[in-house]
């Protein structure tokens, strides 16, 4: 398989196929809800918890036209319906991610860290959702408490620095040292960055 370029995407109100309604096809839907994706799930069989997240659901096998005016399509069913899924989106220039079936995926949702407006991806191209998963919990675990604060001294330098016209090969080590005052204003911590 090819490179994959990360790619972050907006999914807020627009609207996003789900094909399959069992337990895989659960977890992807409280995915997509939690950023705010417009979810319609197609699949013959429903699970409870897919019709208690209250998203419209069509009880019937996927049909190529599912995907008018979509965003994205994210396949949780068998193998041969990820692959008609594939098809059909290949045809109408659509990514869509078949879950646990990288043949017939043109997209992967990662193993992802979210913390105070800070969003890490992992991938593994789909080969390896374990890995992904391990993963993602060393990097929980290895970033800082207090990430909030660094977002908030960021985007306050940022601003500073888009009206002082500092160039992006510049801000680097200009916040180092922002975040490094952060902390050397408490002596209690002693904690420095870098």
């Amino acid at each position: 398989m090819p490179d994959l370029i990360p790619l972050f995407l907006n999914l807020t109100g627009r609207r996003v196929l789900l094909v399959g309604g069992g337990p895989v096809a659960a977890s992807k839907l409280e995915q997509l809800l939690s950023v705010g994706a417009v979810v319609r799930v197609v699949a013959p069989d429903v699970r409870d918890e897919i019709i208690r997240a209250g998203v419209a659901i069509e009880r019937r096998g996927f049909v190529a036209e599912d995907m008018d005016d979509v965003w994205l399509v994210v396949a949780a069913a068998t193998s041969d319906v990820n692959r008609s899924v594939a098809v059909a989106a290949e045809e109408r220039r659509l990514f869509v991610n078949a879950v646990d079936d990288p043949e017939n995926a043109t997209a992967f949702l990662s193993g992802v860290v979210r913390r105070e407006g800070v969003t890490v991806a992992i991938s593994t191209k789909g080969d390896a959702p374990g890995l992904t998963a391990l993963l993602r919990e060393a990097l929980n675990d290895v970033l800082p408490e207090d990430l909030g604060m660094w977002m908030r001294e960021a985007r306050t330098q940022r601003e500073g620095w888009r009206r002082d016209g500092v160039l992006m090969g510049d801000r680097k080590p200009l916040l180092l040292r922002a975040l490094n005052r952060l902390y050397s204003a408490d002596t209690e911590t002693g904690r420095a960055i870098g």
